[in-house]
């Protein structure tokens, strides 16, 4: 067994994935190996229980990305998971992709950590994702945590620790996830909102101006939820919020 260069700790570089196959049965390969699966199409290697006196809130997550449901195993994790399917530059996204396993010299055992999120970007990339809050890594979490990074970046994936995202901007974006399902992508609403918003205008003007606002502000929301319109998720949303036109979605 040999060190894992960069962390100057007693952790190996032997690493080993385990996942689940197409046929539902265990894969285990190496590394390298599983740099080639497709990760964001996995089943979870655990499940999501619930159970009396829970403290965490696990449930699923409808993305708009997949168009299927993702596990979560609590509100932060869901917060991420909502954020992930919002994200444009996100192709793909699968809960408890696969375990990592690897040697503790310290302990003289085996370790073994399954990430949050796996998530495929739209220019092949992989994105790796674990949710804690900061007050609640504690140390062998912290070890597991950096050897989890150390093998994204030996077989080029991205590594990201979050802890509790921008409370405003997390608002904004729940609001918005609420008119994520295609049912209200309507084209002539849209149509008109894109023309109407192709200068900038406020949010509650420019859904007068598209038609009657009942029934143009679920198309408006789904359309800031895609980036077909955009707007400063910064700052509260609100009737005044500053909208224009974007990419499509």
């Amino acid at each position: 067994m040999r060190a894992v260069p960069g962390l100057g700790g007693p952790l190996t570089a032997e690493f080993e994935v385990g996942y689940v196959g197409a046929e539902g049965s265990e894969v285990r390969t190496s590394l390298i190996d599983s740099a080639g699966v497709l990760f964001e199409l996995v089943k979870p290697v655990r499940g999501f229980p619930s159970y009396k006196r829970q403290r965490n809130f696990p449930g699923l997550w409808w993305s708009s990305t997949t168009g299927a449901h993702v596990g979560y195993e609590s509100w932060l994790e869901r917060d991420h998971l909502m954020l992930l399917d919002f994200d444009p530059a996100v192709a793909g996204i699968a809960s408890q992709p696969f375990w990592l396993f690897w040697d503790d010299e310290a302990s003289g055992r085996r370790r073994s950590h399954a990430p949050d999120y796996f998530a495929r970007l739209a220019d092949g990339r992989g994105l790796v994702v674990d949710c804690r809050p900061v007050d609640r890594i504690k140390p062998r979490d912290a070890a597991a945590f950096a050897v989890t990074g150390r093998a994204c970046e030996l077989v080029g994936w991205e590594y990201r620790l979050v802890g509790a995202p921008e409370l405003v901007m997390v608002r904004n974006v729940r609001w918005l996830a609420g008119y994520r399902h295609p049912r209200y992508r309507l084209p002539a609403v849209g149509a008109a909102l894109r023309e109407v918003f192709a200068e900038p205008a406020q949010l509650m003007d420019g859904a007068g101006a598209a038609g009657e606002p009942i029934a143009v502000l679920p198309v408006l929301f789904h359309l800031l939820w895609c980036g077909e319109l955009a707007c400063d998720l910064g700052v509260r949303l609100h009737e005044a919020t500053i909208v224009t036109t974007a990419g499509a979605c």
